[in-house]
């Protein structure tokens, strides 16, 4: 835990020990409902992260939303990123109702297709 982030272990995928970057399991999370991050993020815990403690636990998960894809990356091969399975498609995307004049590829999350974690699409509209 730090005053800007708290750390979870992160319940899906494994890390990569043929990778070359050293991924520690975690996933952190802004540590004030006010930090951009979270406001970005997909993925709540709940508790809330700034209502966690040191050794506590929470559940994970991404509540039903509706998104905008803004960017796409395909890899071939499967990109290196530190855990398995090693993602050869990913989306960014921004919560739909995110406003245009203040957007950047920086404020979107990333979505890894295929990846361990259990994440269902649905295509609602093309824009």
């Amino acid at each position: 835990m730090s005053r800007f982030d708290i750390a979870v272990e992160w319940p899906w995928g494994e890390i990569d020990p043929q990778s070359r970057f050293k991924w520690d399991g975690q996933r952190a999370f802004a540590a004030s409902p006010d930090n951009p991050d979270w406001t970005t993020s997909l993925f709540r815990t709940d508790p809330e992260p700034w209502n966690l403690s040191a050794g506590g636990n929470c559940l994970v998960g991404i509540p039903e939303t509706l998104v905008r894809i803004i960017d796409i990356g395909r890899y071939d091969p499967p990109q290196d990123v530190g855990w398995l399975p090693r993602p050869h498609t990913l989306l960014g995307v921004v919560p739909a109702d995110y406003p245009d004049e203040t957007l950047s590829e920086d404020d979107a999350d990333t979505l890894y297709i295929d990846s361990a974690e259990p994440v269902t699409i649905e295509l609602v509209s093309r824009g």
